[in-house]
């Protein structure tokens, strides 16, 4: 497991650099954004990446790769407005936004060895397109418990879901770069 560990770590770092430099060209502006905007903004780059997957076409150059890692890092966002939504300002300043990122991705990655012990590392025998569906498949769970208010009688919260997703995507992406 301490493979899975590094090989998560180094994802992680990845999708924080490209978050980071972000905030430095356009501050917080995702801030803006309400939980079910950035669910929508992670379904349109899952559903591009099945496209790719179902075609073997891609018309905007953008890798799959760079698709997963901005659900990611979207879903680092979502878990952050959800978490404290009008609590910050709309503006952080760049480390304070990379502070509450680090925080939501170390809060992931212990989940995911929890996970992952209990499971037996599963996710390595399973299929990058399965594993996109599984992201398609949680999305429509997070439309459908925005729809009722945030209220479940028995599931998860949207915020575990998003936690799901971003987990899923960095398998995905040990599976596309190892």
């Amino acid at each position: 497991m301490s493979e899975t560990s590094a090989q998560y770590t180094k994802v992680i770092a990845d999708c924080r650099d490209i978050f980071q430099k972000k905030t430095r060209d356009y501050g917080t502006a995702w801030r803006i954004l309400r939980p079910g905007s950035l669910t929508d903004q992670i379904f349109i780059k899952a559903q591009r990446i099945r496209t790719i997957q179902e075609t073997g076409e891609n018309k905007v150059g953008e890798s799959i790769e760079d698709e997963f890692k901005a659900i990611i890092n979207y879903c680092v966002m979502a878990v952050i407005q959800l978490e404290y939504g009008d609590k910050l300002p709309l503006e952080l300043p760049e480390e304070e936004a990379v502070r509450l990122y680090d925080k939501v991705t170390k809060e992931t990655h212990d989940l995911m060895l929890r996970k992952n012990h209990d499971y037996g590392e599963a996710w390595r025998d399973m299929r990058v397109s399965s594993l996109t569906d599984l992201i398609l498949m949680k999305i429509l769970r997070v439309k459908q418990i925005e729809d009722n208010q945030g209220k479940t009688i028995i599931s998860e919260g949207i915020d575990a879901n998003y936690i799901d997703m971003l987990n899923y995507s960095v398998f995905a992406l040990i599976h596309l770069t190892a």
